[in-house]
């Protein structure tokens, strides 16, 4: 699929309600606004891990976090306060840990940075790197992604889970964790020609 030296496991929290994964954030007010960003760069040979990044954002229009978010992810409100960086800067920081090699989601995560960019009316911003999602690569390889998350992937592929569920760094650890051990396990590398 890939190929390099270093790739970038993420996981994104945003802004959530009471039913709107259901809904599809198409209820009035309802954006998916970015929250946290936790990220993992690894070698992509060894897919052991090498540095991480970990920030919280605050939402430019919902600006106070739902009961639900904060109960799903353990982020409240002060510690947005007091820890949250605006979303340009937040951006412009995952990107340069980034720092050109490709990024790694379950999912589309990916279209979360451009919503929040289109969202923001933001230009100028440095693009993404390269985005996999490793979701088809997982299901290539004998796990059950439907209807989970990103905090399941280590479990589901044997490794442990530790950490909050719903955490992005914990959640981007469990993602490198199951894919590891996929590929100790047998599995083509998704990295590797």
């Amino acid at each position: 699929m890939m190929s390099g030296c270093k790739a970038v496991f993420f996981d994104l929290e945003f802004t959530a309600w009471e039913g709107s994964v259901e809904r599809r954030w198409l209820a009035p007010g309802e954006f998916t606004e970015l929250v946290q960003i936790g990220a993992i760069r690894a070698d992509a040979r060894t897919l052991e891990a090498e540095a991480e990044f970990e920030c919280l954002t605050r939402p430019r229009l919902n600006k106070v976090l739902s009961a639900y978010f904060v109960a799903l992810t353990g982020i409240d409100n002060d510690e947005l306060a007091a820890r949250g960086v605006d979303f340009e800067r937040a951006y412009r920081d995952f990107v340069e840990f980034a720092d050109g090699a490709p990024i790694v989601a379950f999912g589309r995560d990916d279209l979360i940075f451009e919503a929040n960019i289109r969202l923001y009316g933001i230009a100028g911003l440095p693009p993404l790197p390269r985005h996999l999602n490793i979701t088809p690569w997982l299901r290539n390889n004998g796990l059950d992604t439907k209807g989970k998350h990103a905090c399941d992937v280590g479990p589901l592929a044997g490794a442990p889970f530790s950490g909050r569920r719903h955490d992005a760094l914990d959640d981007a650890r469990s993602v490198l964790a199951g894919v590891r051990r996929l590929v100790e396990r047998g599995a083509a590398s998704p990295f590797l020609p």
